[in-house]
């Protein structure tokens, strides 16, 4: 167990410790970009958030915010924006009971009415670092290179359960980075995303799993990455923040939702993210059980606190690179708590296909 987690370490999460950024594109050649929103009743969020998106520094872009079935006073916000900004377009989905409630929908209307090849995705509830955020996601168009995984994290807040989300958002976004750069990329966020028009064309959508709420981000990953065809982002200048779930219950709900898309992922991947967990789990255990055998004792304890210090050390140049350091000084407790959580939120969930977005 002690090798299992040491190699997951070294061959995955090494890749991004020692990650250097690579060559992007320069001003002159940015390309055009269409930035795409599905709001279902974010007036709110629209109102707040929205202009922070359409004020970016960037040379020619535009704004579509495809308005899904809403009930609240979006059509109006929008339509005061539009007055504003010559550069947002919305498209007003009226509620009918033949349309159900999933991302996806919209998602294609809006990418169907983009102007522009390069297409740059985020929530309504989310808010670029700073003004360079566009520049920073599109500069990665580099050619070869049709889609962009960036990183959403969220607001810290007061509590534990702020902490927990934040340190499952960082993790999550150290494991799709990581598992992208050993070239076995299975997610990226819908929060922070970027791909070309010819890419969703290319595998026809979301058309294989149309019928689940989730998947817009990691299940279309793995259909769409190929070879070397998409590259990271994990520049401060292209996160893009939103709020965590003010409840555990409405938490566990969303991780529940994103669990009905595990039953597609690829055998491999299934084990490659399950690899870790439950090495350590094991090798916790077994650690705990040697300790009382005086003939192993020392061997034990040396091995343990080896691989502890090694994962320590190289997962903490991860969550440094995407601005987590406060996680880092008691990063292998979090490291076991996720482990023991995780596949307890995983199991007790129902797995149902849902269409609720």
């Amino acid at each position: 167990m002690a090798l299992f987690n040491m190699l997951f370490t070294l061959l995955v999460y090494g890749k991004m410790a020692f990650y250097k950024e690579r060559p992007t594109l320069d001003a002159i050649s940015l390309p055009p970009v269409s930035v795409i929103i599905v709001a279902r009743n974010e007036a709110d969020n629209l109102y707040e958030k929205l202009p922070f998106i359409l004020d970016q520094d960037y040379p020619k872009f535009e704004v579509i915010v495809v308005n899904h079935q809403t009930t609240d006073d979006s059509v109006h916000i929008l339509g005061a924006l539009c007055r504003q900004y010559s550069n947002l377009r919305f498209i007003d989905l009226e509620k009918n009971h033949h349309s159900k409630y999933g991302k996806k929908l919209p998602l294609t209307v809006g990418i169907k009415g983009a102007k522009y090849e390069n297409m740059v995705f985020t929530d309504a509830d989310c808010k670029p670092t700073t003004n360079q955020w566009l520049r920073s996601m599109a500069s990665r168009f580099i050619p070869g290179k049709e889609l962009v995984l960036g990183y959403a994290p969220i607001h810290k807040e007061r509590g534990f359960l702020n902490r927990v989300i934040r340190f499952d958002t960082a993790w999550i976004a150290v494991s799709y980075f990581s598992m992208a750069l050993a070239r076995l990329p299975y997610m990226g966020v819908g929060r922070n995303i970027a791909y070309t028009k010819k890419l969703f064309y290319s595998v026809n959508g979301f058309k294989s799993h149309y019928s689940l709420a989730s998947g817009d981000d990691d299940l279309f990953v793995q259909e769409s990455a190929r070879g070397n065809n998409y590259s990271i982002n994990i520049d401060v200048n292209s996160f893009c923040y939103s709020k965590g779930s003010y409840s555990w219950l409405n938490w566990i709900g969303q991780k529940t939702r994103h669990y009905t898309t595990s039953s597609r992922y690829k055998v491999i991947k299934k084990m490659m993210l399950g690899i870790y967990p439950f090495s350590l789990l094991m090798l916790t255990v077994s650690f705990v059980i040697l300790m009382f055998d005086t003939d192993f004792r020392w061997l034990v304890l040396s091995v343990y606190l080896f691989i502890t210090f090694l994962k320590w050390w190289i997962q903490g140049r991860c969550f440094g690179k995407i601005k987590e350091s406060s996680f880092v000084r008691f990063l292998p407790l979090w490291d076991l708590f996720y482990a023991l959580l995780i596949p307890v939120l995983y199991y007790s969930s129902e797995k149902k296909e849902s269409n609720r977005w």
